[in-house]
């Protein structure tokens, strides 16, 4: 019994040697899983998402790493952790004595705040993570990002006439409110929304050439881009105060809620709401959602909703060659395209020129609610996806009747619908029988 327990032992202790014998030949070195970590583009001043890369020892013998370090120490902001041990600043960005026994490998984490660059585009910031073996070779992967200046801005209120034209970015943390009797001014703008975040309009809001998101620049996996998942941040309201508010070649993607625009008296003299050349992409509720307005919508793109992409409750309405087209991906139970209704008198809906298209069958919907209300639309040189109805023209003129066994009809009108990256492209493609029609005719 004890020659057993000795043997035994021997073996393990054989085993456990093998196991630590380390080799300083230079002919053996690590590979590792990137050779730049690319961490996209972050705000200045604003901690990034945690990154990782691995590092193999895919040699017969263990490698002792003499120092694993911040080339440029802690100049640029990044901070790492390397198999569980964080690069002290305190201890010039380094540690030693690491091992990776053979065909092992360990795990290093990388996060980025950079300091301000004092520019108004983005900055790139480098430095080289540096791995010296106890041979003396030394190997590095190249971390890499794009710092951006913004100015950050918490539950910020407009009480009187402002004008924002800048390209640096605003970051809105807790949500913008512009006050009852004010009007805040945005061009060439880009307005980055905080999660919860949104935009509240009591007063009245003009916008050109801007664009409103929300404010993660990282990526939720390798291929999707957070900025292409809806419910980023909150959206637009404008409470029934809100009077006069003109939107022009301004984008809104990935809130929560498109535009919300509340009942108010109706104006009929003047719109309450005008958007030229505008999109509204990727909401989690209704794309727009007005009651009781005077609106007009010029060249718009209102698409891929979970709610409606237009949904009109009484009042007025003028829709000019736009293109509404609901293919949003994360629901079966999505909306309509456009959604009308008398639930307020229906004084005029006057639509012309669109494109009306999605995955049901049917994405028009147009319902009369109350028998005594006024329920006036009319539809005239559209394609409109809903079964055809030929012998009402009094509502109907000159429709092209989109049908789902068509040879060219739904997402083949578009140049890309890439439902695999939720990267979409709405001009139409050269075959559709759609030309001359919706935004980008």
């Amino acid at each position: 019994m004890k020659r057993i327990f000795y043997f035994l032992t021997l073996l393990i202790c054989v085993a456990c040697a093998d196991d630590d014998s380390f080799s300083t030949s230079t002919g053996l070195k690590l590979d590792f899983s990137v050779d730049t970590l690319r961490l996209d583009t972050v705000f200045s001043r604003t901690p990034s998402s945690t990154y990782s890369f691995w590092v193999h020892n895919r040699n017969n013998d263990g490698l002792r790493l003499q120092s694993v370090r911040l080339k440029r120490g802690n100049q640029t902001g990044y901070r790492v952790n390397v198999d569980g041990i964080y690069l002290d600043n305190a201890n010039g960005s380094q540690t030693q004595n690491l091992e990776i026994r053979k065909k092992d490998s360990i795990l290093v984490f990388v996060e980025l705040t950079a300091s301000e660059t004092f520019r108004e585009e983005p900055m790139v910031v480098e430095d080289d993570l540096l791995f010296t073996l106890e041979s003396g070779v030394e190997q590095k992967v190249l971390l890499q990002a794009w710092a951006w200046d913004a100015v950050k801005l918490y539950s910020p209120v407009i009480a009187t006439d402002s004008v924002i034209d800048t390209r640096i970015p605003y970051i809105i943390y807790g949500g913008l409110q512009v006050k009852e009797g004010a009007t805040l001014t945005l061009r060439n703008t880009t307005l980055f929304f905080h999660e919860g975040a949104g935009l509240e309009v009591y007063g009245n809001l003009n916008m050109e050439n801007c664009l409103l998101r929300g404010d993660r620049l990282d990526r939720m996996f390798s291929y999707l881009p957070y900025d292409h998942v809806s419910g980023q941040w909150e959206g637009i309201r404008f409470y029934s105060s809100s009077l006069h508010n003109e939107l022009v070649a301004t984008e809104i993607h990935s809130s929560m809620k498109g535009i919300i625009c509340d009942s108010a008296a109706l104006d009929m003299t003047q719109y309450r709401l005008l958007m030229q050349r505008c999109v509204v992409h990727n909401c989690q509720g209704d794309g727009l959602r007005v009651s009781n307005a005077n609106i007009r919508l010029e060249d718009c793109q209102l698409t891929n909703t979970e709610g409606d992409c237009l949904n009109i409750n009484g009042g007025m309405a003028e829709i000019c060659y736009c293109t509404l087209a609901q293919f949003y991906p994360f629901s079966a139970a999505r909306g309509a395209a456009l959604r009308f209704s008398n639930a307020a008198p229906l004084l005029q809906l006057d639509a012309e020129g669109l494109i009306l298209t999605g995955y049901a069958d049917d994405v028009l919907m147009g319902e009369q609610v109350h028998a005594s209300h006024e329920f006036n639309y009319s539809f005239r040189h559209c394609l409109l996806r809903t079964p055809a109805i030929t012998d009402d023209t009094a509502h109907f003129n000159d429709i092209i009747w989109e049908k789902p066994d068509d040879e060219i009809q739904g997402k083949d009108h578009f140049v890309r619908i890439d439902e695999d990256h939720l990267d979409y492209d709405f001009h139409l493609d050269a075959k559709s029988p759609a030309q001359g029609l919706g935004c980008y005719r």
